[in-house]
């Protein structure tokens, strides 16, 4: 009969996969756990990332104080400066070329950041761009140092004469320039990286 049970030498009939639940409790789960961000392990090295990078601004200052051009000025009534014909876009020539230094000095912090294979991730990230800022606030006060230790003001200026005023940076919004090439640098590695711990396993 055709539903009656195998017997010996016959053909074996399929058995279908069980389904039940005590059947799935038995399969092995494969698919690991997603990596937590670590934050209390990378505290410390954060600090220390943000007070090395803010070192930076000291190089920052000194190459941008040799780049940036002075501006030339007629010395006027009163003490007024007026700058001489195309003298005046010299500001926005600091500024630009501070912006430069700054973004290349992101990019190289990142690169430097990334190569800390075993405390990748967001908490090292806000560290390094934390530390872009002050050390972009401290390249411009340090520039400005420089600068003026390189153009100082005659003793005994006449009227008429030619001033060299030195360079500075015109405005603040610059300091964004470095954390904003640090994001950009960590963030194309840690996107080409493509693992979810960002390989932290394998320093």
């Amino acid at each position: 009969m055709a539903d009656s049970p195998v017997e010996s030498g016959g053909t074996p009939q399929q058995v279908g996969p069980a389904s039940g639940p005590e059947e799935e409790l038995l399969v092995p789960q494969l698919i690991a756990p997603p990596p937590r961000v670590v934050v209390k392990a990378d505290v410390l090295p954060a600090v220390s990332a943000v007070s090395l990078i803010a070192l930076l601004g000291l190089p920052i200052g000194w190459v941008w104080s040799r780049l940036a051009p002075p501006q030339e000025n007629v010395l006027g009534p009163h003490g007024s400066l007026t700058p001489m014909l195309v003298e005046g876009y010299h500001g926005f020539d600091a500024i630009a070329i501070f912006a430069l230094i700054a973004f290349a000095a992101g990019l190289l912090t990142a690169a430097v950041l990334w190569l800390a294979r075993g405390r990748r991730g967001p908490v090292l990230l806000i560290a390094g761009a934390l530390g872009s800022v002050v050390a972009s606030w401290l390249g411009m006060q340090m520039g400005a140092l420089f600068a003026q230790g390189l153009y100082t003001m005659p003793a005994n200026p006449q009227l008429g004469d030619l001033i060299t005023v030195a360079p500075e940076v015109g405005s603040y919004w610059v300091v964004l320039v470095q954390p904003f090439g640090l994001a950009l640098g960590y963030g194309l590695a840690a996107s080409w990286n493509g693992l979810d711990d960002l390989g932290r396993r394998l320093g």
